[in-house]
């Protein structure tokens, strides 16, 4: 039977989730950014409260979101707690099996220093100030701010099935209130007794809402299914969050080298990393997990083992990698060193600073299980020390980390089948799928830190920033158990034969005049500075008069039964006041409720105004609008205080709105001139192995002296377009010397008054000699018309008119949209145009 989520991927549906506006009392008090799928799942959530899908879901509401692990569970259930808030709810309950994860959910939700604190540092809904509170019971609790109870299992069935009064909570609690149950890990909540007793208190009013997450779902189960088919309202999976770029990509590193060599190994890509982001300005401390099979016992002889042999490190150990490691990324480690010169000594001298006794944690030490589960929770901060980390089972749930960038397997043995992933292997997957959350940087402001950056770069230094090492002996039966377990959870592609290939520039391009001294127009991604924005009206608040209807007593009677009415209501008046007349301390007050007026956040926006007087009292802000009182003559000569702050809050709320639509983050630069050859290089791609195509399906473009490449690997698509151009060269050929199509592989970007990328898929270079060299660069798209984005910037560039002009040179850029059904004579005849 179909999950009420695939209900949300019905066309008509979609259409409206597009529209709706993920809530501002969510969006304004989370601490970060709000992802595209975090959003959907928001939107879910309101689209169901919004309209409901009463034929497949009942109330009392219980919704399962199924997600990713690292996708950001807990900040979608911080934003739906403070969705709920505004809907009326005080009381929340989390619980979870495990106290490792109550503690840091608590950190997550209470501590505002601690580093993945989830709120904003004043929680303001309509003006008025939240607080998270923790609460031991309900009785405790306040209506007017979020009371939460944390709660383990063991805490809860204990509390309330067994009377033990620890933890202060009874069913009395859940009389007469309404609640919201969030459940963590929700894959443990199934059990006979557990089930039950949240299924009790959840029935106990018909407004209580159930809410669990978890990223381990067994779509498999039968059982599992008729449960929760009416319940997952969104599934965002591990296969599409590493689809989406949000995670870490994934490499076994498999050699026949002993344990010891393995971690030597480990212990080289790790400096080298570290080396390779402080070149960039990026700082990163990079972690190792030393993962043992079974036992405690295993891994603390493990730990051991790993000071005696970082006591006892030499050059000759790193020496021995060096001369026998064939794999790439630690040739690469080494081509590294030697062009830095860091010598093998300062390798030894670095290795034995970084890996000391007090650096190292064991992660199965229950005597300091609270100080540990601390230094594990926060091993991404600047001031945490930790750099290795040994453990055998107990990071496999509920463990946030960022900068783990090597796994490795200190056993050798195997535990599937031919037919069965083992338990063990199952395990060693679901810990990769934990080391593979992102470690977020970015070399340019414009890049989004939170995703990689190099999938299509495979020759780029920075992708080892973007991948999880998994280091284990060579073995094949145990490397293909491993990644049909990540294929299982969602971590690889069911298809997972790529193949790179070698994109080599033409011998005779290279020689030429045009790549050697030749330029392209491009332009990047910037800022967008609001420099010259001196109003309000220069952000689009051209709303000079605002309207206030003041609360009042008037009203109408009306019979029912009767189509006269009998009307009580006085006549309207209205009065025009200035909001720069109003009283200062009001419209202070106002402004200090609601976080977006901030000084801080308006200087973004209004980067030229003094302060916060200068923004209430100048006539080309707030001292400028002027506000129409609506209300009986009688109530127009009684505007109180109150009036005012409640007219101010308006006005501000409808100003924030604006301000919101016509923020733009970044935008595009002006277009200038680079040199050709220092963008158009050799490179390295990946494809699809299946996706592969045949060189000699189109060979005739191998010797073509207007195709840059020495292989061609086209869609159908690029080869029609492809064909029509080759019938069209000697016709270009005869009004331009130069004649160079390239295609395109993310070299050329280019971005839009948004700053929205777009990459074309070829880019036509045709240069005129004279007197004047005149070169003309042609942006290809291919595709359809009803490509809205992509029209709207092609029309755009063109509209422009974009010319880069010098007393010897004039380069001129345009854009198309090829579709599929164009014909020599369409093309010939926009080509002609566009370099008119």
């Amino acid at each position: 039977m179909a999950l009420i989520n695939d209900i949300f991927n019905h066309p008509d549906i979609k259409k409206t989730l597009a529209k709706i506006k993920v809530a501002d009392w969510i969006t304004d008090n989370l601490k970060h950014e709000i992802r595209p799928y975090q959003a959907e799942a928001f939107k879910r959530f309101m689209y169901l409260e919004s309209e409901g899908i009463n034929d497949k879901i009942m109330r009392p509401y219980h919704l399962l979101f199924n997600m990713a692990t690292g996708s950001g569970k807990t900040l979608v259930m911080a934003g739906l707690i403070l969705h709920l808030y505004q809907k009326g709810y005080r009381n929340f309950l989390f619980f979870v099996n495990s106290n490792n994860i109550i503690q840091k959910t608590k950190d997550n939700f209470l501590n505002p220093n601690a580093s993945k604190y989830l709120f904003k540092d004043k929680i303001s809904i309509h003006g008025n100030s939240v607080h998270i509170k923790e609460v031991n019971n309900f009785d405790e609790a306040d209506n007017q701010n979020i009371n939460i109870k944390f709660a383990s299992i063991q805490m809860l069935t204990s509390g309330l099935l067994l009377n033990v009064s620890e933890n202060g909570l009874s069913f009395d609690d859940f009389e007469n209130r309404k609640f919201v149950l969030i459940g963590d890990e929700a894959h443990h909540n199934n059990a006979e007794v557990w089930g039950e007793l949240i299924g009790r208190i959840h029935n106990m009013n018909i407004a209580n809402v159930l809410l669990e997450f978890t990223a381990t779902f067994d779509y498999e189960s039968r059982e599992i299914i008729q449960k929760y088919q009416d319940k997952v309202i969104y599934k965002y999976d591990l296969s599409q969050f590493r689809i989406d770029k949000y995670s870490k990509e994934i490499q076994l590193i498999c050699s026949q080298y002993d344990e010891q060599e393995r971690i030597i190994q480990a212990l080289i890509l790790n400096i080298y990393r570290q080396e390779l982001a402080t070149s960039n300005n990026i700082n990163l401390k990079p972690v190792i997990l030393f993962k043992a099979k079974q036992t405690i016992k295993e891994s603390e002889a493990n730990k051991a083992n790993f000071h005696e042999l970082i006591d006892n490190f030499s050059v000759s150990m790193i020496d021995n990698i060096q001369k026998s490691s064939s794999v790439s990324i630690v040739r690469k480690a080494f081509d590294y060193f030697a062009k830095n010169n860091i010598s093998n000594v300062e390798i030894v001298q670095r290795i034995q600073a970084n890996f000391r006794f007090e650096n190292c944690l064991s992660a199965n030490n229950d005597l300091e299980a609270e100080k540990n589960q601390i230094l594990l929770n926060t091993l991404d901060d600047e001031n945490n020390p930790i750099r290795a980390i040994f453990a055998v089972q107990k990071l496999n749930e509920g463990w946030d980390v960022l900068n783990l960038f090597d796994i490795v397997r200190l056993y050798e043995e195997r535990d599937g089948t031919t037919r069965k992933t083992g338990k063990t292997t199952m395990s060693e997957a679901q810990l990769i799928g934990r080391g593979a959350r992102y470690f977020p940087f970015a070399i340019e402001p414009t890049q989004d830190k939170y995703k990689r950056k190099f999938d299509d770069e495979v020759t780029n230094d920075l992708k080892i920033l973007e991948t999880l090492y998994y280091h284990t002996k060579e073995d094949s039966r145990y490397i293909t158990d491993l990644k049909k377990a990540l294929v299982e959870i969602g971590i690889c592609e069911t298809n997972e034969d790529f193949v790179s290939q070698e994109l080599i520039l033409k011998e005779a391009f290279k020689q030429s005049d045009f790549y050697k001294s030749g330029n392209a127009l491009i332009n990047k991604k910037i800022p967008t500075s609001y420099l010259d924005v001196q109003s309000l009206v220069d952000m689009g608040v051209d709303l000079r008069q605002f309207s206030f209807t003041l609360a009042s007593g008037a009203g109408l009677v009306s019979d029912l039964f009767n189509a006269d009415s009998v009307s009580i209501s006085e006549k309207p008046n209205s009065k025009t006041i200035s909001l720069g007349a109003f009283p200062k301390h009001v419209v202070r007050y106002a402004l200090a409720q609601n976080s977006f007026f901030y000084f801080d956040n308006l200087k973004k926006y209004f980067p030229n105004i003094s302060g916060l007087s200068a923004f209430i009292e100048s006539k080309l802000y707030l001292g400028g609008l002027d506000i129409t009182f609506n209300a009986s003559e009688a109530r127009l000569h009684d505007i109180t205080n109150e009036d005012y702050l409640q007219a101010v809050r308006s006005v501000l709320h409808e100003i924030e709105n604006i301000l919101k639509t016509k923020q733009i983050t970044f935008t595009g630069s002006k277009f200038f001139l680079v040199d050709i050859h220092s963008v158009i290089k050799d490179k390295e791609i990946i494809v699809y192995k299946a996706d592969e195509c045949n060189d000699g399906q189109i060979s005739f473009v191998l010797n073509a002296p207007w195709y840059v490449y020495n292989t061609s690997n086209f869609t159908k698509e690029e080869e029609a377009f492809v064909s029509i151009f080759a019938l069209s060269y000697s016709w270009l050929n005869q009004k331009y010397s130069d004649v160079y199509l390239i295609r395109n592989e993310r070299q050329l970007r280019f971005f839009d008054s948004f700053g929205s990328i777009f990459t074309p898929d070829f880019v036509l270079f045709c240069q005129h000699d004279g007197s004047q060299t005149k070169v003309f660069q042609v942006l290809i798209f291919l595709g359809k018309y009803k490509d809205s984005s992509k029209i709207q910037f092609i029309n755009a560039i063109n509209k422009e008119n974009i010319i880069h002009e010098s007393e010897n040179l004039v380069y001129t850029l345009s854009a198309i949209m090829v579709t599929s059904y164009l014909s020599i004579g369409d093309w010939q005849k926009y080509i002609e145009h566009l370099m008119k």
